[in-house]
């Protein structure tokens, strides 16, 4: 398929998104670095971006997923799946919502380490966002400056010790035997800035046999060994010890009783636990305020155990990899990047480059599940994934225009080496090799002090994971033959300051794609996948943003957006036809805020949100679809000071009318077990003290 030209790009439909601050602690134009790799206001910021500060992650939920406060972005599907041993599904403008477990078609970072595997695959719940400072995410074609699987970006950024220190504890409660404990502490003595955040999270769960537990330790430290010159050490230590897996259910299942677990999840003792630990290292030297060099290097390894609700006769089938799967996993990478500024014809120029390589290698296994216990071994194999590439990005401006090129090449690398041969499993090595070349052009019109309007275009694309590789549909092995797909993106915004309490974004975007990777069959949390020819993305973002008065601010966010297959595939029952809708995208998507928080160091605050999400189609045929719902929560609180220290509660009440839904769906189950239920009303309190120094 030959990617149409811009004007095509440009129809479609319309995404509203009223965006504004939630907390007094926000502001209405607050400081990002995602879009351009350097500081600049959110106003400036040539591409659509938003961000969500810390004070805001705190109060959206108990901390367990990332999906309690990016609703508040536009053209983001944050869903929570209520199962510890899946990760929450995340989507950006549509990319990554095909994804069965993990993170797909989404770049994940803290303070500029990936969390996101070379191979596009990643994990969310090792990010403590008790310690978040903000959290930012980039849409459209700017993201495409981050390499593979980057359909969008989300970077979250981890408080940093400041003066004067700070002490604190925090305990919380709430439905569903819901824990949470935390402790901190930070402070810049000496000039030298460190923190540590100690958390623990649990829950029985809402519904049967989801119980999870999550213990968190994360750590910084930076110094300033010359002027100009700053070092920056990060660690994270993740464990999760419990994490049961429900399964999905069919829709008689979830209608009658949507707090049971799948049949085949109880017999098989579905569950996950995980220990990752990474640490990173960050060195940033500015020698003048028109040079800045950068060069970061981090590393990790991951320990996984999972046990999967696949039947025991189709474990034993010859190429089987049975129900249990062993991974270790080792990863790491470096990355530099230089920036200068100059003068040039009247404008100020911009010129960034950078290099990065990173590499992962593991050790899968592969055991019989006999009811949650291992049995003989099905699949044993050394796989190994590399990435190297190299960017540059330069932006000239003037008063009255910024223009931005950027140019990104890739390499990514698979090697398979198959220890398990057996009768009627062969030897499944192999190797495969992705290239691409991705360049991205913009230009935004400062039509005046108040006014910007910028277009963007872009090209990207994704490799499948080795989770996409592993199986093939018709046999043993990996799917080697899987093709990368390939995008183009197309965005045309503008922002506006009405006023300096009020301000509105808008964006048209488009993005078409060629060998769309769907999932061709998932059995028993177990997926294969496909290349499906051509799909696209289309819709609108506009974005107001206003504080009527210092106690009082509204938040409004929604997204209409028409993700559809352009080109039918399959055969027989399993044909696709050309116009249906990509699965696991809500065509609409509406979340609303009225917060309340006086100025005062004390006294109570409160704020009542409400989120409408429209339906979800569950496969690529559109067989079925989960319904659209509207739910809406009510947080409050309150702060007394006591001397030198600080008490603070927090209550949180969570789909206040009880509605029933479905908050998640499980793309193309075989099984007909599409549906993940959302809890009915819920209840989360906590109480904090903070001692400053």
């Amino acid at each position: 398929m030959t990617p149409p030209p811009i004007p095509r790009l440009a129809t479609g439909f319309v995404t509203v998104v009223l965006a504004g601050a939630a907390s007094a602690q926000s502001t209405l134009d607050p400081v990002v670095v995602t879009a351009t790799r350097s500081e600049q206001q959110r106003f400036d910021a040539p591409a659509a971006i938003g961000s969500v500060s810390g004070a805001v992650v705190r109060d959206a939920g108990p901390g367990f997923h990332l999906s309690e406060s990016l609703a508040r972005i536009p053209g983001v599907g944050a869903l929570d799946r209520q199962n510890w041993a899946q990760d929450l599904q995340l989507s950006i403008r549509g990319f990554g919502a095909r994804a069965t477990f993990g993170i797909r078609g989404v770049r994940l970072l803290v303070d500029g380490i990936p969390l996101t595997m070379p191979d596009g695959q990643g994990q969310a719940a090792s990010v403590d966002l008790r310690s978040a400072d903000r959290i930012e995410v980039l849409r459209g074609p700017l993201a495409q400056l981050y390499g593979n699987a980057a359909g969008g970006v989300v970077q979250v950024f981890t408080r940093r010790g400041v003066a004067p220190g700070e002490l604190g504890a925090e305990l919380g409660a709430g439905s569903f035997g819901t824990r949470r404990h935390a402790l901190w502490a930070g402070g810049a003595p000496g000039g030298v800035a460190a923190a540590v955040d100690v958390s623990r999270l649990a829950t029985d769960g809402w519904r049967s046999h989801s119980a999870g537990e999550r213990r968190l330790l994360g750590a910084s430290l930076a110094v300033a060994p010359a002027p100009g010159t700053r070092l920056s050490v990060m660690v994270n230590d993740f464990d999760q010890p419990l994490g049961l897996d429900p399964g999905g259910l069919t829709r008689a299942q979830a209608e009658t009783d949507p707090r049971q677990a799948a049949p085949a999840a109880l017999a098989q003792q579905a569950r996950k636990t995980v220990a990752q630990r990474q640490a990173g290292v960050v060195l940033e030297h500015a020698p003048d305020p028109d040079r800045s060099v950068s060069l970061r290097a981090w590393g990790g390894e991951r320990d996984l155990w999972q046990a999967l609700s696949l039947a025991p006769a189709a474990q034993t089938a010859p190429g089987s990899a049975g129900g249990i799967v062993d991974l270790d996993r080792r990863y790491g990478g470096l990355a530099l990047q230089v920036s200068q500024r100059a003068a040039l014809a009247g404008g100020r120029l911009q010129a960034t480059a950078g290099l990065e390589h990173e590499r992962m290698a593991e050790r899968r296994r592969g055991f019989i599940n006999e009811g949650g216990r291992a049995g003989a071994l099905r699949r044993d194999e050394d796989n190994s994934v590399s990435a190297t590439d190299a960017y540059a990005q330069l932006a000239w401006s003037t008063a009255a225009w910024t223009l931005l090129a950027g140019l990104r090449t890739s390499e990514v690398r698979f090697a398979i080496d198959d220890d398990f041969v057996a009768p009627g499993n062969p030897d499944d090595s192999g190797r495969q090799r992705y290239r691409a070349t991705n360049p991205v052009l913009g230009a935004t019109w400062h039509a005046t002090d108040a006014l910007n309007v910028y277009a963007n275009l872009g090209r990207g694309f994704e490799t499948p994971t080795f989770a996409e590789l592993a199986y093939r549909e018709d046999g043993s092995g990996p799917n080697l033959s899987l093709r990368p797909s390939r995008s183009l993106h197309f965005e045309l915004g503008a922002k506006w300051r009405a006023s300096p309490m009020q301000r509105l974004e808008a964006a048209l975007f488009a993005a078409e794609t060629d060998d769309e990777i769907v999932v061709a069959a998932n059995r028993g949390g177990r997926s294969t996948f496909r290349n499906a020819g051509g799909s696209t993305r289309r819709g609108v973002e506009l974005a107001w943003i206003a504080q009527p008065s210092p106690e009082w601010r509204m938040q409004l966010a929604g997204t209409l957006l028409r993700a559809e297959f352009v080109d039918g595939f399959g055969s027989g029952a399993d044909a696709v036809a050309a116009g249906n809708r990509i699965p696991g995208v809500p065509r609409s998507r509406l979340f609303a805020e009225l917060a309340w928080r006086p100025e005062a160091v004390r006294g109570p605050h409160a704020a009542l949100e409400l989120l409408r999400s429209g339906s979800i189609a569950v496969d690529d045929r559109n067989s079925d679809a989960a319904a659209g719902y509207t739910v809406a929560a009510l947080r409050a609180g309150w702060r007394h000071p006591i001397g030198p220290w600080r008490l603070e509660g927090r209550l949180r009440l969570e789909n206040l009318a009880d509605v029933r839904y479905s908050g998640s769906v499980i793309v193309n189950e075989s099984q007909r077990r599409f549906f993940e239920p959302a809890p009915g009303i819920g209840w989360f309190a906590g109480v904090a003290l903070t001692r400053g120094f």
